[in-house]
């Protein structure tokens, strides 16, 4: 669904050409990461009173979400210190489930109370097994700070 002049939401993620900016979600429901996303790309456009964008892929989405649910969580991680057999079976069964190819090698990975979570700079895998895919390393940041709310 065209959203904005250069927004599309679609079933699992959205691409905006204004920004730049796809992202997908697999192997579980982002759509409310998704949305606070959008939200804060479009904020400074539009103002707090009515962000458009928002508003229309929450319509598509069939999900009612306030604006002043959207508020992210700056969450401190610490890096795992050896990749263990264990460790990485875990992550390739997590992955493996999602029937996706990503490379893990060169990305960090956190052990959590909810389990284990691995962000590259295209992706994030998080531990209730939902992957994350972007296009720009920044977007990473931002995702981090919703996934652990929603």
């Amino acid at each position: 669904m065209q959203c904005e002049e250069k927004l599309e939401v679609f079933e699992n993620g959205f691409k905006d050409e204004k920004c730049n900016v796809e992202v997908r979600v697999l192997g579980g429901d982002g759509r409310k990461v998704l949305l606070a996303l959008i939200y804060e790309m479009y904020l400074p456009e539009y103002g707090p009173e009515y962000v458009y964008p928002f508003e229309c892929a929450k319509e598509f989405w069939g999900i009612y979400m306030d604006p002043s649910e959207i508020e992210g969580e700056e969450v401190k991680l610490k890096p795992i210190k050896f990749m263990t057999d264990q460790v990485r079976q875990k992550i390739e069964g997590m992955i493996k489930e999602l029937n996706v190819n990503v490379d893990v090698e060169n990305a960090e990975i956190y052990k959590t109370k909810e389990g284990y979570l691995v962000v590259s700079k295209n992706f994030i895998l998080d531990p209730k097994g939902r992957l994350f895919v972007f296009n720009k390393p920044s977007l990473a940041k931002q995702i981090l700070k919703y996934i652990w709310k929603w």
